[in-house]
């Protein structure tokens, strides 16, 4: 068997971890109840996170009786780091820009400035150091949905919108060097009428949910990665629309994307997760679209076997909150 994915799981109670082939198959990795674990041992053995999966193979495992849990996670949620980068996909800054223009007054936003930055600069020659993308902060551990769980966008949200993107999961070594363990297929949750309210409220928009597709895909991204990303209503697709992912398709390198999360010694803590979530230029928002409560947000793209699949829903009222004085 050819391993070209991990996915954790719950069993009964029990925590597994299973290695996919092309077909998505899946035979239980020996010895793992997470990822994290398994690719700290992978590290210490000197080996790929795919070789050391193939050696520790066991029986198969059938997925449609397990619950799927997100690919990647850390028993201290706090030691998770969501985060991302925006701007960094060819089209990605029509929608953008359409929502910045309402709360400026000059032609060019800075998110047109900020795009064209990355279209001239994000993939600079010879390992060079690129143009910095726009960066924001999501949240940690916490804010993971495993796949097939609902959203819960806040009660004073103004709206909950989907991106279908590409995500990097890394693994901090005990030396602070990142080390990439692959690829996961996700839905970068967010609220984007507060941010077209003003760009300044970027930062508000983001802290919500995230989820993850079920596969962590182990090596490299394809150059040219297509899905598609849907809304489902009352068992109805009431929006679709194809989305576009890897270099091909992108401003910046990944390389260049991860030098510019990475270069802050902070994010360089060893024993840490991170979630790098890698940009979009496909949302429902931009075509006008208003989800309601109920709506189910599919995103599937190849070679991920595994869709990512959650539900909306809205948390309740919990009035202004207070701050007590010690």
């Amino acid at each position: 068997m050819t391993v070209i994915s991990l996915v954790q799981f719950n069993e009964g109670g029990a925590r597994g971890v299973a290695a996919l082939d092309q077909t998505g198959a899946a035979k239980r990795v020996t010895g793992a109840s997470s990822t994290r674990q398994l690719a700290l041992d992978a590290i210490a053995a000197g080996q790929g996170l795919a070789a050391f999966a193939e050696g520790k193979l066991g029986d198969a495992v059938d997925l449609s009786t397990v619950t799927l849990l997100s690919p990647i996670d850390h028993e201290d949620a706090a030691h998770l780091l969501v985060a991302g980068t925006g701007l960094t996909h060819l089209g990605s800054a029509e929608g953008r820009d359409k929502m910045h223009k309402a709360a400026t007054s000059g032609d060019l936003t800075d998110s047109m400035r900020m795009f064209l930055m990355g279209v001239e600069g994000g993939k600079p020659a010879d390992d060079g150091i690129g143009a910095q993308p726009e960066w924001f902060y999501k949240g940690d551990g916490q804010i993971l949905v495993d796949p097939g769980l609902d959203f819960t966008m806040p009660a004073f949200a103004e709206d909950g919108g989907e991106e279908p993107e590409v995500a990097g999961i890394y693994l901090i070594d005990a030396d602070g060097t990142p080390v990439r363990l692959g690829f996961a297929i996700g839905n970068e949750f967010s609220d984007h009428i507060t941010e077209r309210g003003n760009y300044l409220w970027l930062a508000h928009s983001k802290l919500r949910q995230a989820s993850l597709g079920p596969e962590l895909l182990l090596g490299d991204l394809p150059q040219d990665l297509r899905g598609t990303s849907r809304i489902v209503r009352n068992g109805e697709t009431v929006w679709e629309k194809p989305f576009l992912s890897g270099e091909t398709n992108m401003s910046h390198t990944i390389a260049n994307l991860e030098h510019h999360h990475f270069k802050y010694g902070l994010f360089r803590r060893p024993g840490d997760i991170h979630v790098h979530f890698f940009g979009t230029a496909t949302l429902s928002f931009s075509d006008g679209f208003a989800t309601q409560e109920g709506d189910v947000f599919e995103v599937e793209a190849k070679p991920f076997t595994l869709p990512v699949r959650n539900g909306l829903k809205r948390a309740a009222d919990e009035g202004k909150t207070k701050v007590k004085a010690l």
